[in-house]
């Protein structure tokens, strides 16, 4: 499957380790992560020369070839949430997985989307759960 995978960009970088490790599985498990250059330390450097219009149409168009999206949302960001209301508007399954303890918008733990799934994690065995989970629902579907 392709899986988009989206995390805070701009608006955060404290969440890395848990992007690559979120990318890595994925990867690991057979899939194809168009947007894994999100899990890259040098993101940023490496989108400083792209245009805003590039990104979005890049971004849009990974969206609309893949089947399901995961966001990490533990750090707030426009862009993730922009992402998550355009991938659920298109009819994709979406996990939205965040750490333990803390606050998320009530905009998305509120969405009673059939096609959102929420995931709470403590460590990275129960982030893998939430992704299993939520994988094993695709395929079931």
């Amino acid at each position: 499957m392709r899986i988009y995978f989206s995390g805070a960009i701009s608006g955060g970088r404290e969440n890395l380790p848990v992007y690559q490790h979120i990318v890595a599985r994925l990867k690991a498990l057979g899939h194809e992560v168009p947007s894994e250059h999100v899990a890259s330390a040098r993101v940023l450097e490496d989108e400083a020369s792209v245009s805003p219009r590039a990104v979005y149409e890049r971004d849009i168009a990974w969206m609309r070839v893949c089947d399901a999206m995961i966001a990490e949302v533990s750090t707030p960001s426009l862009g993730v949430g922009y992402e998550i209301a355009r991938a659920l508007q298109k009819g994709k399954n979406v996990l939205c997985v965040y750490r333990k303890g803390l606050f998320i918008s009530k905009m998305i733990t509120g969405n009673p989307s059939p096609q959102l799934c929420l995931g709470a994690y403590g460590n990275t065995e129960e982030l893998d759960l939430q992704i299993n989970r939520f994988l094993e629902g695709l395929r079931s579907s």
